[in-house]
């Protein structure tokens, strides 16, 4: 890796105004290139909506930190909504930075035009994109959900496509397909943050040594002291952390809870730290508040809302567990890595990248995806827990740290970079 790399990384939002993971991790790698000796500049671009529509307007947020207030159309095709801007403040804020890597997070709400405009500035800039969700490949809001439904995708076509989206044929889905493909021919690697997720995308399309898994850097910390037990006291509690949206499964853990006797449910405590109920469906909203009301009076449920990521520590001091009851695949859940870096195990659905990170008696426990007969079962048999709750925090491997991460990054920069050098030589 030389010391003259300049590299601009990009994402879909910026931290300062959302919070979800994509944005988190692309704004900590950022932060961990500025620090590597390695790199001569860094710099970040993010998508934000600052109320005055989408201008296209490129800002200075604070030293280094761009905003771009533009936005994408829509999901089939996702171009950007201001095209001008592509060819305007984006190609100037490229000719006046002069990165030599481009390491984008994401095209949601940026459209995949920005992707051929690197190359036209610059040929010579080298592209990287880490791929976060699934949505090149599904049209449902890349969840890889059956549309108007909760069934698992397992693997996207043409027909099962227009079976969820009827609107748009077979042939608009190839088209899609290929629109999103030739995009990608632009990018010189991809990064995914979980094997679950690259083995997907290799299915679809992308060549295997194209696309390299690289876990989301956490900060450097010791694990948390365990919480103090009272005498004959067992490791009864347990946090949601995260969104809470149809597809975290929110609705089938409080439905566990009251599947448990009530004798034994005063047992334990459950606290909800999440955000985000008020966006989702009034439907959705009056079904959550329906079953949180009885277990709240009860006592064995705690709203505690939602938090700051400097806050996440000591909430998760006061806890034993950290549930992750998605109905989704997830592709590499923030939440699971802050969990084992505060030593916390994890109780995660059995599927997608929860499955990966989370290995039954090992660092958790893994429950069936959306059975709520095993997830109350599972919840009792945790909450009974004191040793055996010791030997999987003991078996909690620690995530990688900011800099880590950011070194694995540039390790495959240079790798493929090198690769691409001795392919065009030998052609």
């Amino acid at each position: 890796m030389s010391q003259s790399e300049r590299i601009l990384v990009m994402a879909h939002a910026h931290p300062d105004f959302s919070l979800g993971g994509g944005e988190i991790a692309a704004y900590n790698l950022f932060n961990a290139y500025r620090q590597d000796e390695r790199i001569a500049a860094a710099w970040f671009l993010a998508r934000a909506d600052l109320g005055a529509g989408v201008t296209g307007e490129i800002s200075l947020r604070r030293e280094d930190e761009y905003l771009w207030q533009q936005a994408s159309m829509d999901n089939f095709r996702m171009k950007a909504r201001h095209q001008a801007s592509l060819t305007g403040a984006f190609a100037d804020l490229l000719r006046a930075l002069r990165p030599t890597v481009v390491h984008a997070h994401h095209y949601l709400h940026l459209g995949l035009e920005f992707l051929r405009v690197i190359k036209t500035v610059d040929p010579t800039i080298r592209i990287y994109l880490t791929l976060h969700e699934f949505l090149a490949i599904c049209l449902n809001d890349g969840q890889m959900i059956k549309a108007g439904s909760f069934k698992l995708c397992e693997q996207s076509s043409l027909q099962d496509c227009h079976r969820c989206f009827p609107d748009k044929t077979p042939a608009d889905f190839w088209l899609r397909k290929h629109y999103f493909q030739r995009h990608f021919d632009l990018v010189d690697g991809f990064i995914s943050p979980s094997e679950f997720l690259r083995q997907r995308y290799i299915t679809w399309g992308i060549p295997s040594e194209r696309i390299v898994m690289i876990e989301n850097g956490q900060a450097v910390s010791s694990k948390l002291p365990p919480r103090k037990l009272a005498a004959n006291e067992s490791r009864n509690r347990f946090a949601f952390f995260g969104q809470i949206n149809p597809y975290k499964g929110i609705d089938l853990l409080l439905e566990s809870l009251m599947l448990i006797p009530a004798e034994q449910r005063q047992n334990l405590l459950v606290q909800i730290h999440g955000a985000n109920l008020h966006t989702q469906s009034i439907p959705f909203q009056e079904k959550i508040a329906a079953l949180r009301a009885p277990l709240e009076v009860e006592g064995v449920l705690q709203w505690v809302g939602p938090y700051q990521p400097h806050e996440l520590h000591s909430r998760m001091q006061a806890i034993d567990w950290v549930l992750v009851p998605s109905i989704w695949w997830e592709n590499s859940p923030m939440v699971i890595q802050e969990a084992f870096v505060c030593g916390r195990p994890v109780i995660a659905s059995d599927i997608g990248g929860m499955a990966e990170k989370v290995k039954d008696g090992v660092n958790g426990l893994s429950v069936a995806m959306g059975n709520r007969l095993a997830w109350s079962t599972a919840l009792q048999r945790a909450a009974a827990m004191s040793d055996d709750w010791d030997l999987l925090t003991s078996g909690i491997r620690a995530p990688l740290n900011y800099g880590q991460c950011a070194d694995a990054h540039l390790q495959v920069f240079t790798r493929m970079a090198s690769r691409q050098s001795l392919d065009g030589v030998q052609s």
